[in-house]
C-alpha cells in the first residue's frame, strides 16, 4: 500500500472513530495524559489541518490552538479530504515544512499517518470503541514508526519506552506497545 492510500484509509478509520464519540465522553481521560477527549480531538484535527495547509503551500498552523466545531466528525472529514487532496495534488517528491523545518515529503506524510492512526486508537480507547486499526494499515504504520520513533525521539516527542508484547500479538497491539502505550 502506498503512503497516500494508507493516509486515506487512516482518515476513513479515524473519521469513524470520531463519529462514535458521544458528547458526554468529551471530558473522558485519554492515554495521552495531557489531554481529555475534547483536547485530543482538537489536537488531532489541528495536526491534520496544519499539515494539509503546509502541503498545500500555506503556512502550517499550531495544532493545539485548533477550535472544534459542534460536529467534530464532519469537521474532521472536511479537513482530511482537503489534506488528502493536497497530498495527491503535490505528490511525495521534494521537501515540505509542516512546522518542524524542511523535511522530505515522505517523512512528512509518515508523520501525518502516524499521528492520525495513533490518536484514533487513543480516542477509541478513551470512548470505549473498538480499538483495532485495519491490520494491513497497522503493519504499515508500525514499519514507519520503527523508522521515525527512535530512543532519542521518545524522550521529547510524547512516546514512552516500548512495552513488550507477545510476538504473535495482533498488529494494532504491536503498534501501540511499540509507541509506549499500554495495549
Amino acid at each position: 500500500m502506498d503512503l497516500i492510500a494508507a493516509l486515506a484509509q487512516t482518515f476513513d478509520h479515524t473519521h469513524g472513530v470520531i463519529a462514535g464519540v458521544q458528547p458526554d465522553q468529551l471530558t473522558n481521560p485519554t492515554p495521552c495524559t495531557e489531554w481529555n477527549v475534547r483536547g485530543l480531538l482538537g489536537h488531532t484535527l489541528g495536526v491534520v489541518a496544519g499539515i494539509g495547509a503546509a502541503v498545500g503551500g500555506e503556512a502550517p498552523s499550531a495544532p493545539d490552538s485548533f477550535v472544534l466545531d459542534d460536529d467534530a466528525a464532519a469537521q474532521f472529514r472536511a479537513l482530511a479530504d482537503r489534506t488528502l487532496a493536497a497530498w495527491t495534488a503535490t505528490g511525495l517528491d521534494g521537501e515540505t515544512n509542516i512546522g518542524a523545518g524542511p523535511m522530505p515529503r515522505q517523512a512528512a506524510i509518515s508523520i501525518n499517518l502516524l499521528d492520525t492512526a495513533t490518536h484514533s486508537w487513543d480516542i477509541a480507547r478513551a470512548t470505549g470503541q473498538p480499538e483495532a486499526l485495519p491490520a494491513d494499515l497497522a503493519v504499515m504504520v508500525l514499519g514507519l514508526c520503527k523508522q521515525v520513533v527512535t530512543d532519542e525521539v521518545r524522550g521529547f516527542a510524547g512516546f514512552a519506552p516500548a512495552i513488550a508484547v507477545a510476538d504473535d500479538a495482533d498488529p494494532t497491539t504491536q503498534l501501540i506497545a511499540f509507541l509506549g502505550r499500554q495495549p
